[in-house]
């Protein structure tokens, strides 16, 4: 379908960056993204398990700071609080750094052409993970195809022409940095660099800063013409076909390695089709476990055609749909169940440091995960939580010294093996939320499992471990309610604390008390450990007390705007100029309450989300106000995010940009705009927040449906306990929804406001008139019924 095709009209083409513009294709472990030029093709190779340049130092104990932090802040002396322990371990010399994923090397094809290129296609189907690249070189047809298969772990590579005109030479290459600043480093990795060719196999290797070597093996499976074994290439001469395989590896011994996928490689005898067949049996169940159409199909548009009728206003609804589509095909090719979560950059990362290449949990990690259970790629989500329970040694040492308490701190970033604090600035450092916000990802992956021993081994120990932080952490003020401090709101600072003078400073004064992203956390978190706490039976001796720890929280305030205050403290003033909504938390990516609980409160949240300034967003943000304004009931203008993002934050493959590198005055200015995937994660959650939303008691179908939608249907989306379909059709008034329960399940249905009346068909006790209000009905579904409504004129 070429709704899950992506096609452009030209190479990648960004000056020296190439990879930039790279088409992928990877199996969760190795990537390979795909550069498209005829004469030098270009194909970058990586392993999610390749990291360098990381320093772990010992966490020095400066626990003592915490009194020092709170005495200043009492003396109102903010900016000298704020820096207190970013300074203190300064002061000890301590300067972790954070390790780098890096490439492993480049598959280039070096081809000959008699006249110049024409009819030029560059290509991704999405539904297999191939990309296609084809041209004509006179009246003679070329096409490349190109995917990393799941089932043999390899790179399948084939080249083809309608006649034995193919002349070109194959080699595995050493990939070159595009930074300047690198090129010393990257000479020394360079300079280890072995290769090898016979007449059938080409090895190549490297050494890590670790002392273990990396790289791949590739094996010449057929080619029809001749070729000639030079020591460092393949030349192919004459030939109508070259099909190769390519498996990599990290983290050991060349020869051994050599040898390990020598034989590997050498039982694989099979056509490409054949290859291929075998990967999309695997791809595919994960890429067609959820669908979407929202009446988008414009025939096969190119994605230059697409931008361009972007650019003038509005992403053609065959963008979204494309992105969508694009965003889970990016996550399922970027990790997998039992390897690291899905990073920035996914795993087609072109550079030896690149600008935010680490896991981040102060919104980046998160974002790539919102959309998985819903999605139906739950499956996928172990990845993170395994990724952050292997450091929790560090986590409880960094509580210790850090802040003298027990449980756990994770620092905002961190890579494979380094759980301490890295970035070391007040913003990050005085920040205390990220365990208690991932502890969500770890709840929400059992909600929607059913999986109690998973609950009972990993998910409530974990929070429990975040609680006993809160325990040692929190003070209580004079009215008997917590007071959090310091206290973060990632990563604004006060207005009443910037520079007067308009100066560009990234984090002037961020450290203050009671910001409502931390209590918002805290009170999540609690609520749900008591309520896996009494469903297993665990921690029933703890509950009562984590209940009056609920009751502690102070209440959400508003400011004179009308607005949800981003730091309840008064002390300290609203900023709307800026891209994190971080105080928006208990309604996104929280669910404390609705529109329907309580309607003065979300109009308050309503108010301060209207208020936040389009000019500070930048490409991530822009897609959480997207599901921010999904959760605000408003569909148009969470449809206006995601079309700004288009114009503004992505690149001619559909890699979104953490900013406008074209300066067009539509987010925040930077000289450099690094590719974040967490954009291409969070349009997949915004479109399915528009569409649905999902806690554990209540279900709103097409809660923010955008006007331009005005016909449409998802299949196999899910709740909690099962899945759903559905389709509209606004102009002809037709709806039809089908629940089908894959676990018991009890809950509230909010139908949409579309229609006035709709009709159920099933067993009648399965479905009731709810209290909650207008269109809403309580379901009660055994394990395997099905539930249907509908409404037609």
């Amino acid at each position: 379908m070429s709704k899950n095709k992506l096609i452009l009209k030209y190479p990648a083409s960004w000056w020296k960056n190439k990879w930039r513009e790279g088409l992928p294709s990877g199996n969760g472990s190795i990537g390979a993204s795909v550069f498209g030029a005829v004469k030098e093709e270009n194909i970058l190779i990586t392993h999610e398990d390749l990291w360098h340049w990381g320093q772990k130092d010992e966490v020095p104990d400066v626990s003592h700071t915490l009194a020092e932090t709170r005495r200043l802040m009492t003396e109102e002396k903010y900016l000298e609080a704020s820096w207190n322990l970013t300074n203190a371990l300064k002061e000890q010399g301590y300067s972790t750094r954070l390790a780098a994923r890096f490439p492993v090397a480049d598959l280039k094809l070096m081809m000959h052409g008699d006249h110049a290129f024409k009819q030029y296609r560059r290509a991704l189907n999405m539904e297999t993970g191939e990309v296609t690249v084809s041209w004509k070189d006179g009246e003679v047809a070329y096409r490349r195809r190109l995917f990393v298969s799941r089932a043999d772990n390899a790179i399948v590579y084939e080249v083809q022409s309608d006649r034995p005109s193919i002349q070109g030479e194959l080699r595995l290459a050493f990939h070159p940095t595009d930074s300047p600043r690198l090129a010393d480093k990257c000479k020394e990795i360079e300079e280890t660099v072995q290769v090898k060719a016979d007449e059938n196999y080409m090895y190549y290797a490297a050494q890590n800063d670790d002392g273990t070597d990396f790289g791949a093996v590739l094996r010449i499976l057929s080619v029809s013409g001749e070729r000639e074994v030079h020591q460092e290439a393949i030349r192919i001469k004459d030939s109508s076909n070259l099909l190769v395989v390519v498996k990599v590896f990290v983290k050991g011994e060349r020869d051994k390695e050599w040898a390990r996928l020598q034989e590997e490689l050498s039982h694989l005898n099979a056509s490409y089709e054949e290859l291929l067949a075998a990967h999309v049996e695997l791809h595919g169940r994960l890429f067609h476990s959820a669908a979407l159409q929202l009446g988008g199909d414009q025939g096969e548009l190119t994605n230059e055609e697409l931008l361009l009728e972007a650019y003038d206003g509005e992403a053609p609804t065959s963008l979204v749909e494309k992105m969508w589509a694009y965003g889970r095909y990016l996550f399922i090719s970027g990790t997998h169940e039992k390897g690291y979560p899905f990073g920035m950059y996914g795993l087609w990362g072109g550079d030896y440091r690149l600008t935010w290449c680490h896991n981040m949990a102060n919104e980046n990690v998160q974002m790539m995960y919102w959309h998985a259970p819903t999605g139906g790629l739950t499956e996928l989500m172990p990845a993170l939580i395994h990724y952050y329970e292997s450091m929790m040694d560090d986590f409880r040492n960094n509580a210790r010294k850090l802040y003298g308490c027990r449980g756990i701190y994770i620092p905002a970033g961190s890579t494979p093996g380094i759980g301490v604090p890295n970035q070391i600035v007040p913003v990050i450092m005085n920040w205390t939320g990220a365990a208690g916000w991932l502890a969500r990802h770890y709840y929400e992956y059992y909600l929607y499992t059913g999986d109690k021993s998973f609950l009972v081994q990993k998910v409530l120990p974990f929070m429990k471990e975040v609680a006993l932080f809160y325990e040692d952490f929190l003070v209580l003020d004079e009215e008997g309610f917590y007071k959090y401090y310091p206290s973060v709101s990632p990563e604004n600072t006060p207005q009443n604390f910037m520079p007067t003078d308009g100066r560009p400073l990234a984090h002037p004064m961020p450290t203050t008390i009671n910001a409502t992203m931390d209590f918002a956390i805290m009170k999540e978190l609690l609520s749900h450990l008591v309520e896996g706490s009494r469903d297993t039976g665990v921690y029933g001796d703890e509950v009562e007390k984590w209940e009056q720890m609920i009751k502690r929280i102070p209440p959400y305030q508003v400011n004179n705007d009308g607005a949800i205050r981003e730091w309840m403290n008064e002390t300290f003033d609203d900023r709307y100029d800026h891209r994190h909504l971080s105080h928006i938390y208990p309604i996104f990516p929280g669910q404390e309450f609705t529109r329907e609980e309580q309607p003065e409160l979300f109009a308050a949240f309503d108010t301060a989300v209207q208020k936040r300034l389009i000019g500070a967003q930048s490409g991530w943000s822009l897609v959480h106000m997207a599901a921010i304004y999904a959760r605000l009931g408003d569909g148009n203008k969470a449809l206006e995010c995601l079309d700004i993002l288009s114009r503004s934050c992505l690149l001619n493959n559909f890699f979104t940009l953490h900013n406008d590198w074209r300066n067009m005055g539509v987010c925040m200015n930077m000289p450099e705009a690094p590719i974040q995937m967490d954009a291409n994660m969070g349009w997949v959650n915004a479109v399915q927040e528009m569409l649905l939303y999902v806690s554990p008691k209540l279900v709103k179908l097409l809660p923010a449906l955008p006007d331009k939608w005005d016909q449409g249907s998802v299949t196999d989306l899910r709740f909690s306990t099962g899945k759903l379909s559905m389709s509209w059709d606004k102009r002809k008034g037709t709806f039809n929804a089908e629940f089908t329960a894959e676990r018991t399940t009890n809950m509230t249905v909010k139908l949409p406001e579309l229609f006035d009346d709709y009709s159920w068909s099933g067993d009648n006790s399965m479905v009731e008139v709810s209290s909650l209000g207008s269109h809403c009905y309580d379901l009660h579904i055994k394990q395997g019924q099905v539930v249907t409504v509908k409404h037609n004129l």
